[in-house]
């Protein structure tokens, strides 16, 4: 029997040939890119740097993604080849080796309708009830591998369909996905026009024969009332429209779940023993209620967002838990934080119990200064805070010479939740930074960050100084430091088990040539989270050098 990957290759090959036969007076487009990385593991027991195979004996990770894309006429086609070895990308403390044709697609257009086959990524609405895409630093692919069509009914109006399996590793779970979607445009009036882009989705799971055989075989072990009905079909709809007027602009959605086995880690249920213990199989309906408010003129933006969500954890799998599995995306509701020290506590979207809301003001004071203002506020449905975020930020920049940015950032975070340490206490911070570059010549530039994180719960207080020197086009370099200037408990211990100060220093250097950039650094990095478009995980400590190559042609 063929591989599947291998299978899946000579599938594209096939397509390859016959899109374009018939048609070779076309030369049409060749595109693709690689993105790698390397990373050369050194044990550091002090910081905890150890205890995995990488560090034991290993010592070497490395992942791959080479792209080729290909379009001619209304075809268009491509293919995806991953390699994986001895990478800690999959399970940050465990090694995983793989490789071969990962992703895969066939696109036809025949005049207003669409056919693609393969693999793809795409999303209904915001993504609450249904979004196919890919997070690669937190390996995250749950491209669909099926069948999808789409048609333009007339120049404001289309609807779409699509059938399939959620992609698992270099194969696929065994549950079906099917959906739909209708989306369009309407505008009313015509020197300010009132503008709507309304949209209804619908998504359907069907569980296998082997999903279902694993979740009776649990739901077996419970005793009483805890014990639940599972249901072979869940159905998710969502509604969901942006209007817009002049300088305003609201987005609402507005999805349910119909009632299914889901997993509630806080949940209690009855041991054998008679004795109540954290997490069990429930089954409930689940919702979600999000909406966005935004306006901007003259220098003046600003955003206000709502979120409400409740037994919403909708996968291909309930056993399955953290990223693995998601049929959706519920988008997150803090600040995105970019600075080494103010991204530390994270907060990633909970999907059983979440009330949250945003706001962020933008303010051009002048051509030289702006100011940035956000608050974000997070609880559970009983109220219970889950983060807390107050940003203050203003720029003041000299055209072409220099540019500074400063300000002050206030948190709250529970560690409890986010990071499932049952004793840990609410962590709290203040962190003032300041971010300035200079511009030596049309060429050179030299970049300054300094930042300053205080706090008496988790590791302590930290400081964190970076130097980044460019010599334009070609040449990058970084120098910083992240040095746990007030240590706690938690803290690295000496021989004598007294915490003691560390410094995590990052030396390294980027050359780029027209497409190709390649990058190497040395590395020591505290255990912390992790984040990647507005998606999270806990990550243990390393040490080590990192090497990356990015092409694209």
């Amino acid at each position: 029997m063929i591989n599947f990957r291998y299978h899946n290759f000579f599938i594209v090959l096939i397509c390859l040939f016959l899109a374009t036969t018939g048609i070779s007076q076309d030369k049409g487009i060749f595109s693709g890119g690689l993105e790698s990385n390397a990373n050369f593991f050194q044990r550091d027991s002090l910081i905890g740097a150890d205890g995995i195979p990488q560090y034991d004996h290993l010592l070497f990770g490395a992942e791959a993604w080479m792209n080729l894309s290909y379009q001619i006429g209304t075809w268009n086609m491509g293919i995806r080849f991953d390699i994986f070895n001895n990478s800690n990308l999959r399970d940050p403390n465990g090694a995983y080796t793989e490789q071969g044709i990962r992703y895969w697609y066939l696109k036809k257009q025949i005049k207003n309708l669409e056919i693609t086959a393969g693999h793809m990524y795409d999303q209904i609405g915001s993504g609450i009830i249904y979004r196919a895409y890919e997070e690669r630093p937190l390996f995250i692919d749950n491209s669909l591998y099926g069948l999808k069509l789409k048609y333009d009914i007339n120049e404001d109006w289309s609807i779409k369909a699509f059938t399939g399996k959620q992609k698992n590793l270099f194969g696929t779970y065994s549950g079906i996905l099917k959906g739909a979607s209708l989306e369009g445009y309407l505008s009313l009036g015509e020197e300010k026009p009132i503008t709507f882009a309304p949209g209804i989705g619908l998504v359907n799971r069907t569980h296998s024969e082997e999903n279902m055989t694993e979740i009776v075989s649990i739901l077996k072990t419970y005793i009483g009332t805890d014990r639940v009905t599972p249901v072979y079909n869940t159905y998710a709809a969502s509604l969901f429209s942006t209007v817009s007027y002049d300088a305003w602009s609201l987005y609402f959605e507005g999805a349910y779940k119909t009632p299914e086995v889901f997993n509630d880690p806080y949940a209690l249920k009855t041991s054998l023993s008679g004795e109540l213990v954290e997490g069990k199989f429930i089954k409930k309906a689940g919702t979600v209620l999000y909406s966005s408010l935004s306006y901007g003129k003259k220098g003046l933006g600003i955003t206000g967002e709502i979120k409400r969500t409740e037994n919403f954890d909708f996968r291909t799998r309930p056993v399955l838990s953290l990223n693995h599995g998601l049929i959706n995306f519920i988008p997150p509701m803090n600040r995105i934080n970019t600075y080494r020290l103010t991204a530390r506590y994270s907060p990633a979207t909970q999907l059983l119990s979440e009330l949250a809301y945003q706001m962020d003001v933008r303010y051009a004071i002048n051509k030289r200064l702006s100011v940035n203002v956000n608050f974000s506020n997070i609880t559970d449905l009983n109220n219970k805070l889950l983060y807390r975020e107050i940003y203050t930020e203003f720029l003041l920049k000299k055209k072409r010479s220099w540019r500074l940015i400063a300000g002050l950032q206030l948190q709250s975070y529970n560690q409890q939740i986010y990071e499932g340490k049952t004793a840990a206490p609410m962590v709290q911070t203040i962190t003032p930074f300041v971010d300035f570059l200079y511009k030596l010549n049309r060429k050179n530039s030299i970049r300054l960050e300094g930042q300053y994180l205080y706090s008496k719960e988790d590791y302590g207080s930290w400081l964190y100084g970076m130097v980044e020197y460019t010599f334009a086009p070609k040449w990058g370099f970084e120098l910083s430091g992240m040095y746990n200037i007030a240590t706690t408990k938690k803290a690295p211990k000496d021989a004598n088990g007294n915490a003691i100060q560390v410094l995590y220093p990052t030396v390294g250097a980027t050359y780029t040539n027209g497409s190709n950039r390649f990058a190497l650094k040395y590395v020591k990095q505290v255990e912390g989270i992790v984040c990647s478009g507005g998606v999270c995980r806990l990550e243990p400590a390393f040490s080590g050098f990192k090497f990356s190559v990015n092409s694209s042609f």
